[in-house]
């Protein structure tokens, strides 16, 4: 696949976070809330619920969780304070960062951001001043099982409308126009293939090599601490975690 998605560094990491913090079900269902606060409860004429009901099933969330996080948000005043933010800053050896995050307390979240990044060698920075480095897409990656055409798995993908297509070993990975992702999502999930990720997600234009050891290990905390923290929806960074 041309650019630098990365995906296999990004599931990696994810595999180790979410195992370990357990709260994914938890943040999926905030990210529901908020779609259908903001569009309604109806995700076919509700783009953002739409995409954000993909992602959930593709992290495995049962059908009839993400139905009953849908009714109870149509009812529920609870989440009307939250708001979408997104923080850009610098990790260790400047490595490009930006979290996207879910807050009713804007001055409490900037607080753990700021400290985050400053016990981990980096610097939380102005907007604008590094998301000019990555460009917003859609990347679906499917399983890839025995007896996968791939050639007609790729036909599939383009005719689906997306931009570009990877068969790598274990998956193929699919990248979209954010415009273009929810439409792909359904014409590929009619087909039944299976999602691994689903997701709007920022991809690097370039990526950053680290050299020195302590500024990996400083990247690699600072990257699940920050996917610790509640207020924290998705961590997007630069670094190549390749050898």
């Amino acid at each position: 696949m041309s650019g630098h998605s990365k995906w296999a560094n990004i599931k990696r990491q994810k595999e180790k976070t979410d195992a370990k913090k357990g709260k994914v079900f938890t943040k999926l269902g905030r990210e529901i809330a908020l779609a259908v606060k903001a569009g309604g409860a109806d995700p076919t004429v509700n783009s953002k619920l739409y995409d954000v009901v993909a992602k959930a099933k593709a992290a495995n969330m049962p059908n009839d969780t993400i139905s009953r996080s849908i009714k109870k948000a149509s009812g529920d005043v609870a989440n009307d304070n939250y708001e979408d933010i997104s923080y850009e800053g610098y990790g260790p050896g400047g490595v490009a960062v930006i979290v996207e995050a879910m807050t009713d307390n804007r001055n409490r979240t900037a607080g753990d951001l700021r400290h985050l990044f400053d016990k981990f060698g980096g610097n939380l920075g102005t907007a604008g001043c590094v998301s000019f480095l990555f460009n917003k897409k859609g990347v679906i990656v499917i399983e890839r099982k025995d007896g996968m055409d791939e050639d007609q798995i790729m036909m599939d993908v383009l005719e689906a409308g997306a931009e570009d297509f990877s068969a790598e070993e274990e998956y193929f990975e699919v990248t979209t126009a954010p415009e273009d992702f929810s439409k792909v999502c359904d014409v590929l999930g009619n087909k039944g293939m299976e999602f691994v990720e689903a997701n709007l997600t920022m991809v690097p234009v370039t990526m950053t090599k680290l050299t020195e050891q302590k500024q990996v290990e400083f990247m690699e905390r600072l990257v699940e601490s920050l996917e610790e923290l509640d207020d924290v929806m998705d961590v997007y960074h630069n670094w190549d975690e390749e050898e």
